[in-house]
Order: structure tokens, then C-alpha cells, then sequence
């Protein structure tokens, strides 16, 4: 294709994008470096697309550790020619493949940026979801959104700050995490070099995938909630059931545990809070398996039940809501029947919540700003109970956004697929909003 038609194609795609019919006028940039931006995005839309398709070829679950090393070359061969110094940090320890960090010296004034996406999906090689297809404008294939479209639209934004000049006086760390989709332990290893990283800017921008809303609208998002999962044991003496919940043997361990159960239910709700039970077992004995991905229990119909266990997950979006809640359930599992006990542990190996920050806000107005700019549609504050919990979280302490991918549909699902219009939207934002953050004076 000729760059004539190449950039008629990209201008085309962008008018879509941004809600314009073809041919009908819209605001460009007035700034001649982002004009140059929004110019080499269109421009190099398929080979974006075919970087895309690339990534999307080679499977990277996160134990497929092989494949997320070689998707990590591949993102090398992208930012070194950027001028990033990259480097690989094997995650052995954590029982991981490892993380890409890429870093660029720029001018040392500007704010400090981190971008943050990952490598591997939750598809590994057993999975029946595999290979690339590609009708028109929309893309399928494991990973397409999550994340190596965000992947691309870093690569992609970064490129058109090179051709434009503007990537040259900008301090930014690129860190590719290899297990985003089932983190290694401990996170002090696994989310180290990230977290050293976040202390070490001013701005952290997510690159998962884009949320819209009902209406198609694109969603600014500026926080996450956590991700912490929890067990609940119940012990209690057995015997035959016709004493159940009588004075001599009491009501037995299912019993309580459903009290426990029904009690957080009806007691602990709150806005941007779930909690969910994932797994229950109960019986005269029970037990589950290392993974928490099933178990066994023993019992007859005729016997008190002398053991009960249920596992799950609660999400919050401040520390003092994790330590709130936290409080709220241990106090009632302390309300135990009588000749029964019960405890209740958390693991902290998940993920801590991103609060919606005045500094987040003021980040998403920045974004706002660039959209005007754009010709594009503001992007309200999405709500966070709309996404999981993501990297970002463990650099809560800078301000951030978040989904700056790619959109998309059926994320973690066989079909997965990823709007390639969104693509150059999304590196056009990230362009114009990581150059004029780079203009800004990084706090002292």
C-alpha cells in the first residue's frame, strides 16, 4: 500500500472511531508535533495490527513460561529501536517466567511515567483457544484485548512520539509483568521490580483493555477494586443426628458455617464491596486441595457434621474498606453456635485496591483534555466495581489511570476479540497525553 492510501486508510478508520461519518470534517491538533502523532498513527495502522497478529500467534499462557519469554523478546525488538534500554528479570524465585522493563531517559524535567501492561494470558497451551483470525475491524484470538492490544497501542503511541520529537525529552518506564493473570509468590518478589519502578515516577497509565459503557461510550477509569481471597473453617463435636441442635451435641460444623455464610450476606454490604464463596465442602470430615480448586468431605445423612470449609474472594476499593470488612467478618464468625468454633483467614498474596484519587481525577481531566483536542467524546469515570483488579493496584501511591488498551469483548473467554478502530484512538490518546505530561514539571 502506498503511504498516500496507507494514510487515507488510517484517516478513514479514525473518523469512525471518533464518531464522524467519512469524509466529514473534524478538529485536528493545532500543535504541529501532535498533529504529527495523530498522523503517524494513522499511517502505520496495519503495521500495528500486524504487530498485533504476531503477538497474538504465540501462545503465552503464564505457565507457558517459553512463550511469555518469546512474546518478551518480541516487545525488546519494538522498544529498543525506540531508544529504551530493556532488560529481562527472571522471576525463577516466584515460580514465574519473569517481566520486561524498559526504560528511556528523556530530559530529566518532565513528569516520570510508568506504563504498565502484561506479557501472558490466561490461555496456556491445553486451552482449545488458539490462533489468530481477523474480520474487517475486529480481531480474535487469545490475548487479543488482554493484553497484548495494549501492548501495541504502547508501541504504537511511543513510535508516533519518535516521529513527532516529542519521546525524546521523556522519562518513562515500560514494565511488562509476565504473570499478571496468576501472580508468583511472594509478591514481594513477583511485584518488586514493579512496585520499585512506581516509586520511582509520577504517573503510572494502565494499559488494559478500554471499558465502555451501555451506550458504547469510552469509559475513563481511574480506579480498581482489590482482589483478596479468604477461608473459612468450622469444627464442632459430632454425633448421631437426631441431637442435632440439641443441648448435648449441638448443631454441627455445616450449620455454622452457614450461619457464618448467611450472616455476611445480610450484614456486610456497602458500596463497591462483593465478597463471594467460591468452594464449600462439609461432612464428617473435609478438606481442600492446594490449588483451592476442589476438595473432598465424607458423611452420611445420619451424622452430625464435625467439619466444614468455604473459600472466596472479597473486593474493596480503599485499604480502610479491606480493613473495615476484614473486621466486620471476623466478628461474625466470633458469634458461634453452641459446641461449635470457626476461624477465618485471609491470604494476602492478592491484589490491593487502586482508590479513586483527586489525583486520579485530575490525570482523567488531562485525558479529557486530549479527547477535546481530538475531536472525541469526554470519557466520564467509569465505575470501578466494572473491572477486576490489575498491576497497577501494587503503585497506588502515584497517580494513574487505567485501560488505556484496546476495546474489546469476551476478555478470559474463548472468542475474545479486540476493536482494531480502538487501537489507533487509543495511541493517539496515549501520545499526545504522555507528551504533554512530559512537558509538566515533575514535583520536587
Amino acid at each position: 500500500m502506498s503511504p498516500f492510501r496507507s494514510a487515507a486508510a488510517g484517516a478513514l478508520l479514525f473518523a469512525l472511531a471518533a464518531g464522524h461519518a467519512p469524509g466529514q470534517a473534524w478538529a485536528a491538533p493545532r500543535d504541529l508535533a501532535e498533529k504529527r502523532m495523530v498522523a503517524t498513527v494513522r499511517a502505520e495502522h496495519e503495521r500495528n495490527v500486524k504487530l498485533l497478529e504476531n503477538l497474538v500467534k504465540v501462545n503465552s499462557g503464564t505457565m507457558n513460561f517459553q512463550g511469555v519469554e518469546q512474546v518478551g523478546r518480541m516487545m525488546r525488538a519494538e522498544l529498543e529501536p525506540l531508544g529504551f534500554s530493556v532488560r529481562w528479570v527472571s522471576m525463577e524465585r516466584a515460580g514465574r517466567a519473569g517481566h520486561l522493563i524498559a526504560e528511556h531517559k528523556g530530559n530529566g524535567r518532565g513528569k516520570r511515567m510508568l506504563l504498565i501492561g502484561h506479557l501472558d494470558t490466561v490461555f496456556e497451551p491445553d486451552s482449545p483457544f488458539q490462533g489468530w483470525k481477523r474480520d474487517g475491524e475486529v480481531a480474535e484470538g487469545p490475548g487479543v484485548g488482554d493484553d497484548k492490544g495494549g501492548m501495541v497501542v504502547i508501541v504504537a503511541a511511543l513510535r508516533a512520539m519518535q516521529a513527532a520529537g516529542t519521546l525524546k525529552d521523556a522519562d518513562i518506564v515500560v514494565v511488562l509483568t509476565g504473570d499478571e493473570e496468576s501472580a508468583g509468590t511472594p509478591l514481594s518478589v513477583s511485584r518488586g521490580d514493579l512496585i520499585a519502578a512506581g516509586k520511582a515516577s509520577d504517573v503510572a497509565l494502565d494499559f488494559e483493555g478500554l471499558s465502555r459503557d451501555a451506550a458504547g461510550r469510552d469509559i475513563g477509569a481511574i480506579a480498581r477494586r482489590s482482589a483478596n481471597s479468604w477461608t473459612l473453617k468450622a469444627r464442632a463435636a459430632s454425633g448421631h443426628s437426631s441431637g442435632v441442635c440439641m443441648e448435648g451435641p449441638g448443631c454441627g460444623a455445616v450449620y455454622e458455617l452457614t450461619r457464618i455464610l448467611d450472616e455476611f450476606r445480610r450484614e456486610l454490604p456497602e458500596p463497591n464491596l462483593t465478597y463471594n464463596v467460591g468452594l464449600l465442602l462439609g461432612g464428617a470430615s473435609a478438606s481442600i486441595n492446594d490449588g483451592e480448586t476442589g476438595g473432598q468431605a465424607t458423611g452420611k445423612s445420619n451424622i452430625i457434621p464435625a467439619e466444614a470449609i468455604a473459600v472466596g474472594d472479597i473486593r474493596t476499593l480503599s485499604n480502610e474498606q479491606e480493613a473495615r470488612v476484614r473486621a466486620r467478618m471476623q466478628a461474625i464468625v466470633a458469634r458461634h453456635l453452641p459446641k461449635t468454633e470457626a476461624t477465618l483467614s485471609f491470604d494476602e498474596s492478592g491484589y490491593p485496591p487502586m482508590a479513586p484519587t483527586e489525583g486520579n481525577k485530575a490525570l482523567l481531566a488531562r485525558l479529557n483534555a486530549v479527547n477535546r483536542t481530538l475531536d472525541l467524546p469526554e470519557m466520564p469515570q467509569g465505575d470501578p466495581a466494572s473491572r477486576g483488579a490489575g498491576d497497577i493496584s501494587f503503585v497506588a501511591f502515584v497517580d494513574g489511570l487505567v485501560g488505556l488498551g484496546v476495546a474489546g469483548e469476551g476478555s478470559h473467554a474463548p472468542g475474545e476479540t479486540a476493536d482494531l478502530k480502538s487501537l489507533d484512538v487509543q495511541a493517539m490518546r496515549a501520545a499526545l497525553l504522555m507528551t504533554r505530561l512530559s512537558k509538566e514539571p515533575r514535583p520536587r
